[in-house]
């Protein structure tokens, strides 16, 4: 899994890999800027200006490098290095007499005295690359640095950050000034990922970002501590447990579902059909007495357990037989349905896995949350999670209160999201990067829950359970996204994917060669 490390952290393992590596500082940045220079490369060709506002501290470093490295590459290239304060930090300064070395380059220092104006930016000719701040900043831009990125984001030019766009905070950004932050369309990071790119209020400022490797000591990165992890392609396959020649159903659990109402049976329908997809070897759906049809003549599969009432469930079966219990589908919230909740959280003894209509019931009794058992897997989207623990400002403080809320009633609490966050008791969050927003369609969130409650019925720890099934489902949607476009998907494709998706994260060669 790769860290996520706050700022300052950042900032320890940069000067941790400048003495133990050991390497210049100067030395860094041109990794660096060599990086950037390698992946600008794939974007843009050579018939668009590149125009480089550089700042005057260590992105401003990064700045004039990059603007060096692509002017020995014949782009055309102007640079802009804003230096009111006529301080440079000293690689900032030594960047600034390399670059002065190319006669091929159109650079103003601008101190802040004349009468500058910046240059025109036609939004189809010319590519800005943002330099000005890095992630140290830790106030607002005003003035004329806010006026800069204002001008620029008005002239419609397609915009790349060096690391960061200047003027976002890597963490928490409620203090912030929106009119002072760089509206980037790409951002290439070195190395770790910043936390704010991962929050929904971020998005209009970071584009589509990407990580760069620029080198920093393996060692440090081991040995630094962080809550934050991105799951990755490689963190997966290790994680599925291969299936032995002799298996059988039994081995594989039994999954119970309880969900669907009246004119709601589909959601259950999509709930099964993904838990069984997802490796359960027996799964029995209690749902509504109207319901038997629909799901029988959908999924034969699956076996049933008819409640009496024939609109909504009102009845909590006999929980013995079953290895894992999900709900909360088409539930509805009426108030026998919310007893039959109740009952299952005061006598359940296997793991659960509580979804949709669960969530809003248990908001309507908060009390019950205490009632929970531990590492019970909640799976909200962000409304959801506020009705449940109350209104959050922003992404930061959401994330921040679900990490609370974890540890304080030992649940793992699955945030859903663009890059839904998984939180443990432990404390740690594990941010998946599967999906797209083809996803956000009717259905998709009771794809997940089958998936999830699948997985625990085989047995896997809810936590590994979250992490498997987060990615499988963002994965799932990827593969229906590049089979029918993000537009035409809907959640039935990402069952329809799911066996895609699990045969990526295998090595399976069934022929012996010897």
């Amino acid at each position: 899994m790769l860290k996520i490390f706050e700022t300052e952290k950042i900032r320890e393992l940069d000067r941790y890999t400048i003495d133990h590596e050991p390497v210049a500082s100067i030395d860094l940045v041109e990794r660096a800027a060599t990086a950037f220079v390698r992946e600008y490369s794939l974007h843009f060709t050579k018939q668009r200006r590149v125009i480089v506002f550089a700042g005057y501290g260590n992105n401003g470093a990064d700045a004039l490098a990059v603007a060096r490295l692509l002017a020995e590459d014949n782009y055309r290239v102007e640079v802009c290095l804003i230096n009111p304060a006529r301080r440079l930090s000293p690689d900032c300064e030594l960047n600034k007499a390399r670059l002065l070395t190319v006669p091929k380059v159109d650079f103003v220092e601008v101190s802040g005295d004349e009468n500058y104006a910046p240059p025109k930016l036609p939004a189809h000719e010319v590519v800005v690359i943002d330099g000005l701040f890095g992630s140290g900043l830790n106030r607002p831009l005003e003035a004329g640095y806010a006026g800069l990125v204002e001008y620029i984001h008005q002239s419609g030019a397609k915009v790349v950050s060096i690391d960061i766009p200047s003027g976002l905070f890597g963490e928490d950004n409620a203090a912030n000034r929106p009119q002072g932050i760089m509206r980037a369309d790409w951002t290439w990071t070195f190395e770790f990922p910043k936390l704010a790119f991962f929050l929904s209020e971020n998005a209009p400022y970071t584009g589509k970002w990407n990580v760069l490797p620029v080198g920093i000591h393996p060692a440090i990165v081991e040995q630094t501590e962080t809550p934050y992890y991105m799951l990755t392609d490689e963190d997966i396959p290790g994680l599925i447990r291969p299936r032995a020649t002799f298996a059988h159903k039994g081995v594989f659990g039994h999954a119970l579902l309880i969900a669907g109402s009246k004119g709601r049976t589909g959601a259950a329908v999509l709930a099964a059909s993904a838990c069984l997809r997802s490796g359960a070897g027996l799964l029995t759906v209690h749902l509504p007495f109207r319901g038997e049809t629909a799901l029988q003549t959908s999924l034969p599969e699956a076996m049933l357990s008819l409640d009496t009432n024939e609109d909504f469930v009102s009845e909590l079966p006999e929980l013995t037989p079953y290895d894992a219990i999900g709900t909360g589908p088409g539930l509805g919230t009426q108030a026998a349905s919310q007893a039959v909740l109740e009952a299952l959280l005061t006598s359940a003894e296997k793991p659960l896995v509580l979804d949709a209509d669960a969530l809003n019931i248990l908001s309507m009794n908060r009390a019950w949350i205490a009632a929970l058992p531990p590492r019970t897997l909640l799976t909200p989207h962000p409304k959801e999670f506020d009705r449940l623990f109350g209104d959050c400002a922003s992404g930061y403080e959401r994330l921040h209160k679900a990490m609370d809320m974890a540890r304080e009633h030992e649940l793992v609490i699955v945030l859903k999201g663009a890059y839904t966050a998984i939180c443990t008791p432990e404390g740690n969050v594990y941010v998946n990067v599967t999906g797209n927003p083809g996803m956000a369609t009717a259905g998709s969130g009771d794809v997940l829950t089958g998936i999830l409650l699948g997985l625990l019925a085989q047995g896997y720890p809810p936590e590994t359970a979250a992490q498997i099934g987060v990615y499988l489902h963002g994965l799932a949607g990827n593969l229906a996204a590049a089979d029918c476009s993000q537009e035409s998907m809907i959640a039935g494709d990402l069952i329809r994917m799911l066996g895609k998706a699990f045969k990526l994260q295998k090595d399976e060669n069934p022929d012996d060669v010897i």
